[in-house]
């Protein structure tokens, strides 16, 4: 009796053993940190992060801080999209006005042509405007001398670094009767030079060429960042191969950024109708509302000029969710089709 008694015993530590020999499995240290050891495992894998890179965390705050303040903290304001708000009342006393705000935007007079006009902008821009950088930085690896590539590069970065309003001037300055860009215009067609900003037919080519212009240089930083990561030796293979240059680059240089390229075009498809006001509403008139009044500008008109807080905070919220939507889109067939995602 006493054996068996013994037994049982020393059985239940063997099995209490057992279990925690089984636990300590989901539980693995790796230069002190855990993994599969649940919320836990997390703080002590940050606590343990923290010590060890204390500078990098501390330069974080800034950066964290800004978003909080200025992202995070204002999207709190959105409730005024339901109200009929007045700085008066302020956002806990203006009244509730449910889907007013949306109703008036999508019956209004005005839904259609912004619509129209934001979505053709933004659409040019991704068609023309988005691949113009990458065949930039495409030619200009292939260019062997290292002064030349550096003078071209400094060259087309300079738009970039000009006020939105110096560059406004210029455009407007070229495309007046008489201008440079009017008279070539002008040469090229068979007509009188005139003004092109006062004609709306030209207002979208106008526009999407100058964001190339400005732009160009500067976005191709990220794609000669990523050439520059391409393995040298499948190039030498190649060359052995007797492929051509024009070869290369299609079967080595554009695969290999291809990711690259997938996650810029998601973050770009995101943004496809954020149409920036300022350009906008430094070029447009009257005259070319037809063509250029986008969803921003009617949001600055709405709120700013008119004070109609709540119905243009509204349309700006409408703008965002499809600017979401878009984005959660591209980013889904992305991953299905070419495993390269934000998420």
């Amino acid at each position: 009796m006493e054996q068996a008694l013994k037994k049982e015993k020393i059985a239940v530590p063997d099995n209490k053993a057992k279990a925690s020999a089984k636990k300590s499995k989901t539980v693995i240290p790796k230069n002190g940190y855990v993994e599969n050891a649940g919320f836990a495992g997390l703080l002590h894998n940050l606590r343990i992060d923290f010590m060890r890179n204390k500078v990098i965390y501390i330069m974080c705050i800034p950066i964290v801080a800004w978003y909080i303040i200025f992202h995070y903290i204002p999207m709190g304001g959105i409730v005024m999209a339901f109200q009929k708000y007045t700085p008066a009342l302020g956002i806990s006393k203006s009244p509730w006005v449910g889907f007013d705000n949306f109703t008036r935007f999508f019956t209004g007079p005005y839904f259609g042509r912004l619509i129209r006009n934001t979505t053709v902008i933004g659409v040019l821009d991704v068609i023309f405007g988005f691949p113009a950088p990458i065949i930039f930085a495409l030619l200009l690896n292939e260019v062997r001398t290292k002064f030349v590539k550096k003078t071209i590069q400094t060259v087309s970065y300079m738009p970039y670094f000009i006020s939105m309003v110096v560059v406004c001037g210029l455009i407007v300055d070229f495309t007046q009767s008489g201008g440079l860009i009017s008279n070539l215009v002008a040469a090229i067609t068979g007509t009188t030079p005139a003004n092109l900003l006062a004609n709306p037919s030209y207002y979208w080519a106008i526009h999407i060429i100058s964001n190339i212009w400005q732009g160009m240089g500067y976005g191709s930083i990220i794609y000669i960042a990523a050439l520059a990561g391409v393995d040298q030796e499948l190039y030498e293979a190649a060359v052995l191969d007797g492929a051509s240059r024009w070869q290369r680059c299609i079967s080595i240089t554009i695969p290999s950024i291809m990711p690259t390229i997938m996650i810029m075009l998601i973050l770009r498809m995101g943004s496809i109708l954020q149409v920036g006001a300022d350009k906008i509403l430094l070029l447009y008139t009257p005259a070319t509302y037809e063509t250029a009044d986008v969803i921003s500008t009617y949001i600055y008109r709405c709120g700013l000029q008119q004070y109609d807080y709540g119905f243009s905070t509204a349309v700006g919220l409408f703008n965002s969710i499809i600017g979401t939507a878009f984005l959660l889109i591209t980013n889904a067939i992305s991953k299905r089709y070419t495993e390269s995602s934000l998420f």
